[in-house]
């Protein structure tokens, strides 16, 4: 079904799209019956498939990744469709518009997406009351946190620690964003010192509270050899859980599209990044010996695409823009997929 009414879909203004069709899942998830018949449909329930991951136990191994459910109000939709996991976010701790529209752009010859949203959320007040009031149901959460635009990189840290302490107690673990290509200077936290003060301060923060969080770093598949020799390096000596491999990417090559499209400034995902997003989870799984988690996100567009980046040393995994390209039913297939390994 989804692919006769995607045509329709790709006519219009993806950000519009999006809102218009995560809202309609939310309104006709309160009719009786449907959530019984997307169970039927796109569930796919397997004891083989449970994952015992930094100490929590995951249905199964496929997540939503963040940007899809920036606000955290549709998590139990999206649980519905027979999602392992859902991070949310990436939060900030002040409400922030994001950059000017239009700013998300479909690539269709490249099955790709490039985004400039900017962080774009309610702010860290309005997500966690509203996480508060959600129906689990054994679905793990994550949230994704990071820095409003107009907080300075030098005072970075208290925006991730305010995030943190106001998410603890209605998330499962956390994932420090410093990857996104749309917010001024982010990247730059990336660099060595400035990233171990970031994650230091929170797993300070973390110890104090008596139970603590898994805490992820998110990174980019940009990064050089050397700079993820210094990634491996600091998971070590902060002693973080792990890495989410990866953000989007700034390069644009071997792209089909017209150049209006690749010319587009922001993060592609999709299919283009699927090959040196694999090519950074092996790096990392490789030299560090297999010695933290990594999840695995960046063009998983089939179970195929999945499989790979848990042979390449992925724990778990996360889809975004296979979802918008392949619709639901790609979720059933990749767990049917992962069974038969």
């Amino acid at each position: 079904m989804y692919e006769l009414i995607k045509p329709l879909f790709f006519k219009f203004d993806p950000e519009i799209i999006h809102h218009l069709v995560t809202g309609g899942l939310r309104r006709v998830n309160q009719v009786w019956g449907v959530k019984s018949l997307l169970k039927n449909l796109y569930q796919f329930e397997d004891k083989r498939l449970e994952r015992e991951v930094m100490g929590l136990k995951f249905k199964n191994p496929l997540g939503l990744a963040a940007g899809f459910d920036k606000n955290a109000t549709l998590i139990e939709d999206f649980a519905e469709l027979g999602f392992g996991f859902i991070e949310i976010g990436t939060v900030t701790p002040l409400p922030q518009p994001g950059n000017e529209k239009p700013r998300m752009f479909r690539l269709p010859e490249d099955q790709g997406l490039i985004n400039r949203m900017g962080f774009n959320n309610q702010g860290v007040d309005v997500v966690a009351a509203r996480l508060k009031q959600v129906n689990r149901k054994g679905l793990i959460i994550g949230g994704n946190i990071g820095k409003n635009k107009i907080t300075p990189n030098e005072d970075a840290v208290s925006d991730y620690i305010k995030c943190f302490d106001r998410l603890f107690d209605v998330v499962d673990y956390f994932v420090v964003n410093v990857s996104s290509p749309n917010t001024p200077g982010l990247r730059e936290l990336q660099e060595k010192e400035p990233l171990k003060h970031i994650l230091n301060a929170l797993q300070q923060r973390n110890m104090k509270n008596g139970i603590s969080r898994p805490i992820l770093l998110k990174i980019a598949p940009d990064l050089t050899n050397s700079q993820l020799d210094d990634i491996i390096e600091i998971v070590s000596e902060t002693k973080i859980t792990g890495v989410i491999a990866t953000n989007t990417t700034l390069s644009r090559e071997n792209l089909s599209s017209n150049l209006t499209l690749k010319n587009q400034s922001g993060g592609l995902s999709g299919k283009p990044l699927s090959e040196r997003s694999t090519e950074v989870i092996r790096y990392l799984s490789e030299k560090s010996n297999k010695s933290f988690v990594i999840i695995g996100v960046g063009g998983i567009h089939s179970a195929e695409d999945a499989i790979e980046k848990i042979n390449a040393g992925a724990s778990l995994i996360q889809i975004y823009t296979g979802f918008i390209y392949e619709g639901p039913a790609l979720i059933k297939r990749i767990l049917k997929g992962i069974c038969n390994i």
